[in-house]
């Protein structure tokens, strides 16, 4: 048999170790509060022997020990021996954080040789309360235990006749020496998921893990064949070795995407070996095993059969550079189908109803169509769910929780609603801060406290994710002490942010957003956790950085709820076309609160400012034109369109030439000659052919000068 290049299944390996290490991660969470659900243990055992049997095979010696450990512990759980407890729990999150360490030092320098395991090993088996003898005796008979039940005899088709296998006179010798020598030879019928990514590399798992426990000498099809994936989903091993059907056929199904395993005794003769379970089974029997399990769903299919596709969802790994490609792509195309639709109309309006036109006109609908069906098609194979936010925090609040002395039922809901992986790698920090906030600043921190409130002695803090529209909508509240607003400005007059008299006419809304303001914390004293006035200032940042928008809504002694509105894409969005000095701009619908038309008598000037009152509320106005610094002519115009644009609390009125309607743009960056410019995200193509600059409305504001809409107010 040749050699495999071990480092070419390095990646293969990590991503299932990730895989493996989150399953277990949130297992044993779950653990923790349900208590021992046996569905729930078998699931976190079966990660711990999948990551084990993986490890071991990549030669990653500390990893396997570790996780060896860790299984022994869990099949105790199994088998009632040891009861669950947060002191276990602590242990064994620990032991997954030193493999979190293991993988990153695999990556950085190729082993794990550098992270120390005795401690951890040592807490493992004292946990259990066994002596070090009975430990070790215990390790030594778990150490392959399979997690499924013991094999039926429909798995071990019983003995075959060497004399009738397509076997050469050499392989025939060979099993004729291991029989001499008390030696078994099995002949290894390995079916892989209809799903399977990487069938070599699950060929290569299967290969090593067996030579560590005997001799393979023939392969069907050949080693190179199986390296090079020139074979269906079913490849078979003759394996000499010492050990029982049962250990092969365990050994074998610790490998993950293993669909089916059929191990049979190949003998030299007539007679049934010794040991061997189950009837003879015969040669025609075991040529045709589909006829024998015609009925089974599982039973392995006929060369040449074929496999019912429907019930498989088929999938396939694309680089992500390579889907950044496809969009640039997709973006050009609907540029194009904008120009094109444009195009259309000026020669209908010169040539009329011609037939030419009419079949230009019908393959410009057709286009934008087959356009419009592969963006949204793009656009869903960069979605991804939120899943992959939220399956850290489980950990972390518990952590937070058990530091603070606080008692914290957690709650998550839907983790499967999806969003462009853009907006997930920017949302991860904000929602970290505010469940920090919800732990340290909103829970009560007793549950006497708490029971004379009138609450349950547990708090609650709950994280949820909605789609709304074109938005995705991200919740994070508690049932804890709520946002004293008297306090808030309080608190804030005394640090000298806002004056006493601004703060006594500020609205309730705007006192709460004070908590934004950077520097400014309510807490006593500075932990680890918070105190020291930033972490909110960087949430806002963060979200207002996507073009998304933060909400708060609390009542004392009730809870608090922060409400996140995202847009689902950063590359394609819908904006308002507005027209400045015949230059079109486009300005991000996520930011435009409202659009009015305001009679010129109606702007008034407070503060050296043009303000309107809006539905009893202060407005403050400015040129669009003036903002951009160009210059503009004087206006005699009797009423003004104007752009009600937000970011968080801040209202501002931007007043421009003309309306131009709705659009759905393509984003494109302004480069490196240019730079970032204050006031611009970029910059589009219309369908004439002329670039539109897209504004940012948060750059915009702070041209404006305007730091929050309460002072422009008083």
């Amino acid at each position: 048999m040749s050699s495999f290049d071990m480092s070419q299944y390095l990646n293969v390996f990590m991503d299932e170790a990730e895989e493996q290490l989150e399953i277990m991660d949130d297992g044993f969470i779950k653990l923790e509060q349900s208590g021992e659900d046996p569905d729930l243990l078998n699931r976190i055992f079966r990660a711990a022997h999948t990551l084990k049997g993986a490890s071991a095979s990549m030669g990653f010696t500390n990893m396997a020990e570790l996780t060896h450990d860790m299984e022994n512990v869990l099949d105790k759980l199994r088998q009632g021996e040891v009861s669950i407890s947060q002191g276990l729990v602590d242990i064994l999150l620990e032991c997954l954080d030193t493999l979190e360490e293991m993988k990153q030092e695999i990556t950085a320098n190729g082993n794990d040789l550098a992270i120390e395991i005795s401690k951890l090993a040592g807490k493992l088996k004292a946990s259990t309360e066994q002596s070090e003898d009975q430990a070790a005796e215990i390790d030594e008979e778990k150490s392959e235990e399979p997690e499924e039940v013991a094999p039926s005899e429909e798995n071990v088709e019983s003995a075959i006749k060497a004399a009738e296998m397509d076997l050469t006179e050499v392989e025939k010798n060979l099993i004729q020496s291991a029989d001499i020598k008390g030696y078994y030879v099995y002949r290894i019928i390995v079916e892989l998921n209809l799903d399977c990514q990487m069938k070599s590399v699950r060929a290569y798992l299967v290969f090593n893990n067996l030579e560590d426990y005997g001799e393979i000498i023939k392969t069907v099809p050949t080693t190179e064949e199986i390296e090079d994936e020139k074979f269906d989903r079913s490849f078979e091993i003759y394996l000499v070795t010492e050990e029982d059907t049962d250990k092969i056929l365990n050994i074998v199904k610790s490998i993950s995407e293993i669909a089916d395993v059929k191990v049979s005794q190949v003998f030299l003769d007539g007679e049934k070996p010794a040991g061997i379970k189950g009837p003879v089974q015969s040669v025609e029997d075991y040529q045709n095993p589909v006829k024998k399990d015609a009925d089974k769903p599982d039973s392995m299919p006929q060369s040449g059969a074929k496999v019912p596709k429907k019930q498989i969802s088929q999938t396939v790994r694309v680089d992500v550079e390579r889907l950044e490609n496809l969009m640039n792509l997709v973006g050009e195309l609907v540029i194009d189908r904008t120009r094109l639709t444009d195009v259309g109309d000026s020669v209908r309006g010169k040539l009329g109803t011609d037939d030419l036109v009419e079949d230009m006109e019908e393959i410009t609908v057709h286009v934008g169509r087959v356009t419009s069906e592969l963006q949204e098609e793009i656009m869903k194979a960069r979605m991804l769910p939120i899943e992959q936010v939220f399956k850290r925090f489980p950990r972390m609040v518990r952590d937070l929780a058990k530091k603070a002395g606080k008692d914290i039922e957690f709650v998550v809901e839907g983790e499967e609603t999806e969003l462009d992986r853009t907006v997930i790698e920017e949302i991860g920090d904000p929602l970290i801060h505010l469940l920090r906030n919800s732990l340290d600043h909103g829970i009560e921190t007793s549950a006497e406290e708490r029971l004379e409130k009138g609450k349950p002695a547990k708090g609650l803090v709950k994280l949820n994710a909605f789609h709304e529209e074109n938005q995705i909508v991200i919740t994070v509240s508690d049932d804890g002490r709520g946002i004293n607003t008297a306090k808030l400005r309080e608190k804030a007059v005394k640090k000298g942010l806002i004056s006493q008299d601004a703060a006594s006419r500020m609205s309730q809304k705007e006192a709460i957003n004070l908590i934004f303001y950077p520097g400014f914390s309510m807490a006593k004293k500075i932990s680890d956790v918070s105190g020291r006035g930033v972490g909110m200032d960087i949430v806002r940042t963060h979200i207002e950085k996507i073009n998304g928008i933060i909400d708060i809504d609390s009542k004392v002694d009730r809870g608090t709820t922060f409400t996140i509105k995202l847009p689902l894409t950063l590359a394609i969005n819908r904006s308002l076309l507005v027209k400045v000095r015949e230059n079109v701009l486009a300005i991000p619908l996520v930011n435009v609160v409202e659009i009015l038309h305001v009679e010129i008598d109606r702007i008034k000037t407070m503060h050296s400012h043009e303000v309107t009152v809006v539905r009893g509320n202060v407005l403050p106005l400015f040129s669009l034109s003036k903002v951009l610094g160009w210059q503009s002519d004087e206006d005699k115009r009797t009423k003004l369109p104007v752009v009600v644009a937000g970011i968080s609390d801040k209202r501002v009125g931007f007043v421009v030439d003309s309306l131009m309607g709705e659009q759905e743009i393509v984003i494109k960056p302004l480069g490196d000659y240019l730079g970032q410019i204050s006031g611009l995200a970029g910059a589009t193509i219309m369908g004439d052919g002329r670039v539109a600059l897209i504004l940012d409305v948060r750059g915009l504001v702070a041209k404006t000068e305007v730091r929050s809409g309460y002072e422009q107010a008083n």
